[in-house]
């Protein structure tokens, strides 16, 4: 299923229902008096947070959600039955603006449910109007409008640890290593278009699309992605030895771009994964490991191609994992 972060959809509360005019018929008296019953309330219209990160990607084609509107009211005094509430399935870190009005709501917590709009109230019947100087009352009220508007959903993942690097540096084949989230890779320079999630026991770990140099003012995929890493616990900093002598500057630069978009972002837990251990030689992984150790910072290396090798920094990263829950 398609991966899908941001979303724009109109919605609106249901409508109250009419009152009506309707008499009281009696045997023996025809006209008893007034019997309008009241319209029912219209239904509210509610957001909820789940834990399903595709869920957005049900709603590509559906851009109106509206409430049930409430039933008019009956004769014999029959209230108008209430129109049924609607719920909307959102992801856990899903951000959701009014854009008529500007209100946000965040939804940052499993079963969180917040009201979006408030439904229109249902009209008044005849009856309602009784009074001893008016037995006999024509009068009665249209429901209330419900509430509506445009909103603008975006979502902004929830991870224990979000992998972070330059296009092609390993970051989906060590997520389809550790989990079985299948992700698309290639043998050439491939940037994910979407972030893929996995599950290692338990824990959530997302691929986050490669960066680039300036992605913070938004060049390639840029800011649409940079605001995934926000809310993710910890992360991992791929650099391949395929970018041989200039491995701490391509650090450095993933570094700068994500201080550029938000300098709370440097304060993250962090580790650090030197990828493709396969294009170079020992001597140079052993110096790199030492440039990379002065940074303080856990350093591990990794062969995509070597089953050990990824157990074994399985088995650490849960480690590490546990420690930060």
């Amino acid at each position: 299923m398609a991966f899908i972060d941001e979303l724009k959809i109109y919605s609106k509360a249901g409508d109250g229902g009419d009152g009506v005019v309707r008499w009281l018929h009696e045997k023996g008296k025809e006209w008893s008096g007034p019997a309008g019953g009241d319209g029912g309330n219209g239904g509210n219209v509610y957001v909820q947070a789940v834990r399903d990160v595709y869920i957005l990607s049900k709603y590509r084609h559906q851009k109106q959600f509206p409430a049930e509107r409430g039933e008019n009211g009956g004769s014999s005094s029959l209230h108008g039955a209430n129109g049924e509430d609607l719920i909307i399935d959102l992801p856990i870190g899903s951000i959701i603006k009014n854009l008529e009005t500007g209100q946000t709501y965040s939804l940052l917590k499993e079963g969180q449910k917040e009201l979006l709009l408030r439904s229109g109230r249902g009209g008044y019947g005849n009856e309602h109007f009784k009074a001893s100087t008016n037995t006999t009352p024509k009068e009665w009220t249209p429901g209330k409008p419900g509430q509506e508007g445009n909103f603008y959903i975006e979502l902004e993942l929830f991870a224990d640890l979000g992998l972070v690097g330059l296009p092609n540096a390993g970051k989906s084949s060590l997520l389809n290593s550790l989990t079985k989230a299948q992700a698309k890779i290639g043998a050439y320079q491939f940037t994910t278009l979407d972030p893929n999630l996995g599950d290692l026991y338990g824990y959530i770990i997302a691929d986050i699309p490669g960066l680039i140099e300036g992605a913070s003012e938004g060049k390639g995929l840029g800011t649409k992605f940079l605001r995934h890493i926000k809310r993710t616990k910890m992360l991992a900093h791929l650099v391949s030895f395929e970018n041989g002598d200039e491995m701490m500057n391509v650090y450095k630069t993933i570094r700068k771009e994500l201080k550029s978009y938000d300098p709370e972002l440097l304060e993250k837990d962090e580790i650090i994964l030197l990828t493709k251990t396969d294009v170079t030689d020992e001597k140079t992984v052993q110096k790199k490991i030492k440039e990379f150790a002065k940074l303080k910072k856990p350093v591990f290396v990794i062969s995509l191609y070597d089953d050990a090798s990824i157990k074994s920094f399985s088995d650490e990263l849960i480690k590490i994992l546990k420690l930060e829950k």
